[in-house]
Protein backbone atom coordinates (compact mmCIF):
# COMPACT_ATOMS: atom_id res chain seq x y z
CA UNK A 1 0.00 0.00 0.00
CA UNK A 2 1.39 3.38 -1.02
CA UNK A 3 2.27 6.19 1.31
CA UNK A 4 -1.07 8.21 0.10
CA UNK A 5 -3.66 5.18 0.58
CA UNK A 6 -2.03 4.79 4.03
CA UNK A 7 -2.90 8.65 4.34
CA UNK A 8 -6.22 7.64 2.81
CA UNK A 9 -6.76 5.11 5.53
CA UNK A 10 -6.19 7.54 7.99
CA UNK A 11 -8.45 10.42 6.62
CA UNK A 12 -11.25 7.94 6.62
CA UNK A 13 -11.18 7.05 9.84
CA UNK A 14 -10.83 10.47 11.53
CA UNK A 15 -14.18 11.41 9.52
CA UNK A 16 -15.72 9.15 11.33
CA UNK A 17 -14.88 10.19 14.50
CA UNK A 18 -14.21 14.04 14.22
CA UNK A 19 -18.77 13.46 13.88
CA UNK A 20 -18.47 13.54 17.66
CA UNK A 21 -15.59 15.79 18.68
CA UNK A 22 -17.43 18.44 15.96
CA UNK A 23 -21.18 18.18 17.93
CA UNK A 24 -18.71 18.92 21.05
CA UNK A 25 -16.79 21.75 19.60
CA UNK A 26 -20.21 23.38 18.24
CA UNK A 27 -21.58 22.77 22.15
CA UNK A 28 -18.85 24.87 23.43
CA UNK A 29 -19.18 27.68 21.10
CA UNK A 30 -22.74 27.65 22.07
CA UNK A 31 -21.62 27.77 25.44
CA UNK A 32 -19.78 30.71 24.92
CA UNK A 33 -22.08 32.52 23.37
CA UNK A 34 -24.41 32.08 26.65
CA UNK A 35 -22.13 32.99 28.98
CA UNK A 36 -20.97 36.01 27.26
CA UNK A 37 -24.59 36.91 27.23
CA UNK A 38 -25.04 36.20 30.41
CA UNK A 39 -21.92 38.02 31.98
CA UNK A 40 -23.11 41.14 30.15
CA UNK A 41 -26.50 40.96 31.32
CA UNK A 42 -25.55 40.48 35.44
CA UNK A 43 -22.86 43.79 34.88
CA UNK A 44 -25.76 45.79 33.73
CA UNK A 45 -28.09 44.44 36.83
CA UNK A 46 -25.31 44.38 39.48
CA UNK A 47 -25.59 48.43 39.80
CA UNK A 48 -28.87 48.20 40.63
CA UNK A 49 -28.91 45.93 43.59
CA UNK A 50 -29.65 48.05 46.94
CA UNK A 51 -27.86 48.26 49.75
CA UNK A 52 -24.15 47.62 50.49
CA UNK A 53 -24.21 45.08 47.65
CA UNK A 54 -24.13 47.90 44.86
CA UNK A 55 -20.51 48.35 46.27
CA UNK A 56 -19.27 44.89 44.85
CA UNK A 57 -20.77 44.75 41.31
CA UNK A 58 -18.12 42.69 39.93
CA UNK A 59 -19.03 39.50 41.37
CA UNK A 60 -22.37 39.37 39.66
CA UNK A 61 -20.67 38.78 36.37
CA UNK A 62 -18.32 35.80 37.72
CA UNK A 63 -22.09 34.02 39.30
CA UNK A 64 -23.30 34.47 35.66
CA UNK A 65 -19.73 32.81 34.61
CA UNK A 66 -19.43 29.85 37.30
CA UNK A 67 -22.94 29.27 37.16
CA UNK A 68 -22.20 28.44 32.68
CA UNK A 69 -22.93 24.95 32.32
CA UNK A 70 -23.70 22.69 29.35
CA UNK A 71 -27.08 22.01 30.78
CA UNK A 72 -29.72 23.25 32.90
CA UNK A 73 -29.41 21.07 35.94
CA UNK A 74 -25.63 21.43 35.61
CA UNK A 75 -26.04 24.92 35.93
CA UNK A 76 -27.87 24.71 38.51
CA UNK A 77 -26.17 22.29 40.47
CA UNK A 78 -23.50 23.92 39.68
CA UNK A 79 -24.63 27.66 41.42
CA UNK A 80 -25.67 25.67 44.17
CA UNK A 81 -22.66 24.07 44.83
CA UNK A 82 -20.65 27.48 43.88
CA UNK A 83 -23.05 29.63 46.74
CA UNK A 84 -22.80 26.71 49.42
CA UNK A 85 -18.88 26.86 49.20
CA UNK A 86 -18.83 30.62 49.59
CA UNK A 87 -21.37 30.37 52.80
CA UNK A 88 -18.72 27.96 54.39
CA UNK A 89 -15.49 30.27 53.55
CA UNK A 90 -17.21 33.16 54.91
CA UNK A 91 -18.62 31.39 57.85
CA UNK A 92 -14.87 30.54 58.68
CA UNK A 93 -13.13 34.21 57.71
CA UNK A 94 -15.94 35.75 60.40
CA UNK A 95 -15.54 33.17 62.51
CA UNK A 96 -11.94 33.69 62.75
CA UNK A 97 -11.99 37.53 63.14
CA UNK A 98 -14.01 37.26 66.34
CA UNK A 99 -10.48 36.24 68.14
CA UNK A 100 -8.95 39.58 66.34
CA UNK A 101 -7.94 41.37 63.12
CA UNK A 102 -6.32 39.18 60.52
CA UNK A 103 -2.51 38.61 60.33
CA UNK A 104 -0.06 36.31 58.52
CA UNK A 105 -0.76 33.19 60.96
CA UNK A 106 -4.42 33.80 60.69
CA UNK A 107 -4.62 33.55 57.27
CA UNK A 108 -2.46 30.98 56.63
CA UNK A 109 -4.59 28.75 59.52
CA UNK A 110 -7.71 29.99 57.67
CA UNK A 111 -6.49 29.36 54.22
CA UNK A 112 -5.38 26.11 55.41
CA UNK A 113 -8.54 25.20 57.04
CA UNK A 114 -10.69 26.15 54.49
CA UNK A 115 -8.74 23.54 51.70
CA UNK A 116 -9.37 21.00 54.77
CA UNK A 117 -12.99 21.49 54.38
CA UNK A 118 -13.58 21.44 50.54
CA UNK A 119 -13.16 18.25 50.92
CA UNK A 120 -16.56 17.92 52.21
CA UNK A 121 -18.32 15.76 49.50
CA UNK A 122 -21.66 17.49 49.51
CA UNK A 123 -19.87 20.84 48.28
CA UNK A 124 -19.44 19.67 44.99
CA UNK A 125 -16.42 20.05 42.72
CA UNK A 126 -17.48 23.75 42.16
CA UNK A 127 -17.70 24.63 45.88
CA UNK A 128 -14.57 23.32 46.80
CA UNK A 129 -13.13 25.62 45.30
CA UNK A 130 -15.05 28.60 46.69
CA UNK A 131 -14.10 27.60 50.44
CA UNK A 132 -10.70 28.76 50.71
CA UNK A 133 -11.13 31.79 48.32
CA UNK A 134 -13.73 33.08 50.03
CA UNK A 135 -12.46 32.57 53.54
CA UNK A 136 -9.18 34.70 51.69
CA UNK A 137 -11.09 37.45 50.14
CA UNK A 138 -13.16 38.19 53.53
CA UNK A 139 -10.33 38.28 55.87
CA UNK A 140 -8.00 40.46 52.90
CA UNK A 141 -10.48 42.25 51.38
CA UNK A 142 -13.41 43.06 53.93
CA UNK A 143 -11.38 45.66 55.34
CA UNK A 144 -13.11 47.09 57.71
CA UNK A 145 -16.42 45.88 57.21
CA UNK A 146 -15.90 42.51 56.58
CA UNK A 147 -19.49 41.52 57.50
CA UNK A 148 -20.99 44.07 54.72
CA UNK A 149 -18.55 42.71 52.26
CA UNK A 150 -19.53 39.04 53.04
CA UNK A 151 -23.04 40.51 52.19
CA UNK A 152 -22.70 42.08 49.41
CA UNK A 153 -20.13 39.17 47.88
CA UNK A 154 -22.86 36.87 48.63
CA UNK A 155 -25.54 38.71 47.17
CA UNK A 156 -23.98 39.61 43.91
CA UNK A 157 -22.84 36.06 43.21
CA UNK A 158 -26.52 34.92 43.73
CA UNK A 159 -27.45 37.14 41.16
CA UNK A 160 -24.94 36.18 38.74
CA UNK A 161 -26.46 32.35 38.73
CA UNK A 162 -29.72 33.29 39.00
CA UNK A 163 -29.07 35.38 35.71
CA UNK A 164 -26.64 32.54 34.36
CA UNK A 165 -29.62 29.63 35.03
CA UNK A 166 -32.42 32.01 33.35
CA UNK A 167 -29.97 32.34 30.54
CA UNK A 168 -29.08 29.01 29.93
CA UNK A 169 -32.86 27.71 30.55
CA UNK A 170 -34.59 30.37 27.88
CA UNK A 171 -31.22 30.86 25.29
CA UNK A 172 -30.98 28.24 23.41
CA UNK A 173 -31.46 25.36 26.09
CA UNK A 174 -29.06 22.79 25.25
CA UNK A 175 -30.62 19.42 24.83
CA UNK A 176 -28.19 17.29 23.38
CA UNK A 177 -30.13 15.09 21.28
CA UNK A 178 -27.82 15.22 17.96
CA UNK A 179 -24.72 14.14 20.10
CA UNK A 180 -26.40 10.95 20.93
CA UNK A 181 -26.97 9.45 17.57
CA UNK A 182 -23.99 10.95 15.67
CA UNK A 183 -22.21 9.39 18.15
CA UNK A 184 -23.33 5.99 18.40
CA UNK A 185 -23.61 6.12 14.70
CA UNK A 186 -19.70 6.79 13.92
CA UNK A 187 -18.71 4.50 16.51
CA UNK A 188 -20.61 1.63 14.92
CA UNK A 189 -18.94 3.18 11.55
CA UNK A 190 -15.54 3.18 13.33
CA UNK A 191 -16.15 -0.27 14.90
CA UNK A 192 -16.89 -1.44 10.97
CA UNK A 193 -14.08 0.33 8.97
CA UNK A 194 -11.67 -1.39 11.85
CA UNK A 195 -13.00 -4.79 11.00
CA UNK A 196 -12.93 -4.06 7.33
CA UNK A 197 -9.49 -3.05 7.62
CA UNK A 198 -8.38 -5.74 9.66
CA UNK A 199 -9.84 -8.19 6.76
CA UNK A 200 -7.87 -6.26 3.34
CA UNK A 201 -4.81 -7.23 5.63
CA UNK A 202 -5.30 -10.73 6.00
CA UNK A 203 -5.68 -10.85 2.15
CA UNK A 204 -2.38 -9.02 1.20
CA UNK A 205 0.90 -10.53 1.05
CA UNK A 206 2.11 -10.33 4.58
CA UNK A 207 3.83 -8.54 6.24
CA UNK A 208 1.24 -6.57 4.82
CA UNK A 209 2.05 -2.64 3.78
CA UNK A 210 -1.69 -1.60 5.23
CA UNK A 211 -0.52 -0.80 8.51
CA UNK A 212 -2.58 1.75 10.38
CA UNK A 213 -5.18 -0.30 11.48
CA UNK A 214 -2.81 -1.87 13.98
CA UNK A 215 -2.38 1.48 15.66
CA UNK A 216 -6.14 2.37 15.98
CA UNK A 217 -6.59 1.19 19.64
CA UNK A 218 -6.01 3.98 21.42
CA UNK A 219 -8.77 5.97 18.92
CA UNK A 220 -10.95 3.44 19.38
CA UNK A 221 -10.83 4.15 23.30
CA UNK A 222 -10.89 7.69 22.46
CA UNK A 223 -14.16 7.85 20.42
CA UNK A 224 -16.06 5.16 22.94
CA UNK A 225 -15.31 7.63 26.02
CA UNK A 226 -16.40 10.70 23.72
CA UNK A 227 -19.44 8.61 22.69
CA UNK A 228 -19.92 7.91 26.76
CA UNK A 229 -20.05 11.74 27.45
CA UNK A 230 -22.66 12.65 24.64
CA UNK A 231 -24.79 10.19 25.63
CA UNK A 232 -24.67 10.79 29.19
CA UNK A 233 -24.40 14.72 28.24
CA UNK A 234 -27.89 14.14 26.52
CA UNK A 235 -29.23 12.20 29.24
CA UNK A 236 -28.47 15.19 31.50
CA UNK A 237 -29.50 18.15 29.61
CA UNK A 238 -33.48 16.88 29.84
CA UNK A 239 -33.55 17.56 33.21
CA UNK A 240 -35.39 21.15 33.58
CA UNK A 241 -35.33 21.91 30.19
CA UNK A 242 -38.57 22.91 28.68
CA UNK A 243 -38.00 21.35 25.63
CA UNK A 244 -37.58 17.83 26.90
CA UNK A 245 -41.67 17.39 26.42
CA UNK A 246 -41.39 18.12 22.59
CA UNK A 247 -38.09 16.11 21.96
CA UNK A 248 -38.41 12.88 23.64
CA UNK A 249 -35.82 9.98 23.09
CA UNK A 250 -35.63 6.72 25.07
CA UNK A 251 -32.05 7.17 26.63
CA UNK A 252 -32.89 3.11 28.75
CA UNK A 253 -31.96 2.49 24.67
CA UNK A 254 -29.27 4.17 24.13
CA UNK A 255 -27.48 3.36 26.85
CA UNK A 256 -27.71 -0.38 25.67
CA UNK A 257 -26.75 0.37 22.71
CA UNK A 258 -23.89 2.17 23.77
CA UNK A 259 -22.43 -0.58 26.45
CA UNK A 260 -23.26 -3.08 23.70
CA UNK A 261 -20.56 -0.95 21.53
CA UNK A 262 -18.30 -0.87 24.15
CA UNK A 263 -18.62 -4.36 24.65
CA UNK A 264 -18.07 -4.74 20.21
CA UNK A 265 -15.31 -2.45 20.93
CA UNK A 266 -13.31 -4.91 23.60
CA UNK A 267 -13.32 -7.59 20.72
CA UNK A 268 -12.31 -5.66 18.04
CA UNK A 269 -9.47 -4.38 20.14
CA UNK A 270 -8.49 -7.77 21.52
CA UNK A 271 -9.02 -9.11 17.33
CA UNK A 272 -6.14 -6.24 16.34
CA UNK A 273 -3.84 -7.12 19.18
CA UNK A 274 -4.03 -10.86 18.04
CA UNK A 275 -3.84 -9.80 14.59
CA UNK A 276 -0.61 -7.74 15.73
CA UNK A 277 0.69 -10.35 16.95
CA UNK A 278 -0.02 -12.92 14.33
CA UNK A 279 1.77 -10.44 11.59
CA UNK A 280 4.29 -8.35 13.53
CA UNK A 281 5.16 -8.84 17.01
CA UNK A 282 5.35 -12.62 17.31
CA UNK A 283 4.48 -14.40 14.23
CA UNK A 284 6.39 -17.35 15.26
CA UNK A 285 4.52 -18.63 18.53
CA UNK A 286 1.19 -16.92 17.33
CA UNK A 287 0.37 -17.39 13.69
CA UNK A 288 -2.56 -17.60 11.21
CA UNK A 289 -1.59 -21.02 8.78
CA UNK A 290 -2.25 -20.00 5.14
CA UNK A 291 -5.24 -22.00 4.31
CA UNK A 292 -7.52 -20.22 7.03
CA UNK A 293 -6.08 -16.72 5.93
CA UNK A 294 -8.57 -16.47 3.35
CA UNK A 295 -11.41 -17.94 5.42
CA UNK A 296 -11.02 -16.06 7.95
CA UNK A 297 -10.80 -12.45 6.07
CA UNK A 298 -13.71 -13.46 4.47
CA UNK A 299 -15.65 -13.63 7.68
CA UNK A 300 -14.09 -10.76 9.21
CA UNK A 301 -15.09 -8.58 6.14
CA UNK A 302 -18.57 -9.74 7.30
CA UNK A 303 -18.53 -9.09 10.46
CA UNK A 304 -18.08 -5.48 9.36
CA UNK A 305 -21.00 -5.38 7.63
CA UNK A 306 -23.06 -6.81 10.08
CA UNK A 307 -21.49 -4.59 12.65
CA UNK A 308 -22.17 -1.33 9.94
CA UNK A 309 -25.79 -2.37 10.02
CA UNK A 310 -25.98 -3.34 13.12
CA UNK A 311 -29.35 -5.52 12.80
CA UNK A 312 -29.87 -9.18 13.65
CA UNK A 313 -32.30 -9.74 11.29
CA UNK A 314 -30.23 -8.17 8.11
CA UNK A 315 -28.76 -10.37 5.23
CA UNK A 316 -25.16 -9.02 6.51
CA UNK A 317 -26.28 -9.97 9.51
CA UNK A 318 -26.92 -13.85 8.30
CA UNK A 319 -24.07 -13.15 5.48
CA UNK A 320 -21.55 -12.74 8.97
CA UNK A 321 -23.21 -15.94 11.03
CA UNK A 322 -22.79 -18.40 7.82
CA UNK A 323 -18.89 -17.22 7.21
CA UNK A 324 -18.08 -17.33 10.76
CA UNK A 325 -20.11 -21.06 10.99
CA UNK A 326 -17.69 -21.68 8.25
CA UNK A 327 -14.16 -20.41 9.38
CA UNK A 328 -14.99 -22.10 13.08
CA UNK A 329 -15.70 -26.15 10.84
CA UNK A 330 -12.27 -25.16 9.03
CA UNK A 331 -10.74 -24.35 12.45
CA UNK A 332 -11.70 -27.48 13.92
CA UNK A 333 -10.38 -29.58 10.83
CA UNK A 334 -7.11 -28.03 10.55
CA UNK A 335 -5.41 -28.17 13.70
CA UNK A 336 -1.88 -29.59 14.50
CA UNK A 337 0.96 -29.13 16.62
CA UNK A 338 2.68 -27.65 12.96
CA UNK A 339 -0.07 -25.13 12.40
CA UNK A 340 -1.45 -23.91 15.87
CA UNK A 341 -4.81 -22.01 14.65
CA UNK A 342 -4.79 -20.63 18.37
CA UNK A 343 -4.31 -17.24 16.57
CA UNK A 344 -7.47 -18.13 14.23
CA UNK A 345 -9.87 -18.87 17.24
CA UNK A 346 -9.85 -16.42 19.25
CA UNK A 347 -10.01 -14.09 16.20
CA UNK A 348 -13.28 -16.11 15.77
CA UNK A 349 -14.40 -16.47 19.29
CA UNK A 350 -14.54 -12.75 19.43
CA UNK A 351 -16.06 -12.91 15.76
CA UNK A 352 -18.47 -14.93 17.11
CA UNK A 353 -19.39 -12.77 20.41
CA UNK A 354 -19.47 -9.21 18.23
CA UNK A 355 -22.51 -10.78 16.54
CA UNK A 356 -23.61 -11.84 19.60
CA UNK A 357 -24.17 -8.26 21.48
CA UNK A 358 -25.41 -6.97 18.13
CA UNK A 359 -28.18 -9.81 18.35
CA UNK A 360 -28.58 -9.35 22.50
CA UNK A 361 -29.14 -6.00 22.12
CA UNK A 362 -32.24 -6.42 19.58
CA UNK A 363 -33.70 -8.55 21.93
CA UNK A 364 -33.98 -6.10 25.03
Amino acid sequence: MTTGEQSLYKRSFSAVTNRVTGFLRYTRLQLALKAAIAVGIAWTLAPHVPGVASQYPYYAPLGALVSMYPTVFGSLRTGLQTLAGLVVGMALALGALLFGAPNVLTISLIVGLGVLLAGLPHLGASGRDYVPVAALFVLVLGGDDPDGYSFGYMVQMLVGVIVGLVVNATVFPPLHLNGVVNGLVALRQSLSKQLRDMGSALGETWPPEHEEWSRRESELDGLTGEVREAVELADSSRHGNIRSRKYRRDFDADYRALRAMERATAHVKDMTDVLTDAIWRNPENVAVPAPLAEPLARAVAACAEAVEVWDPESDEHAAATESLVELVRLVNTSGSADSPVDATAAMAMDLRRILRTVSTVAEQ
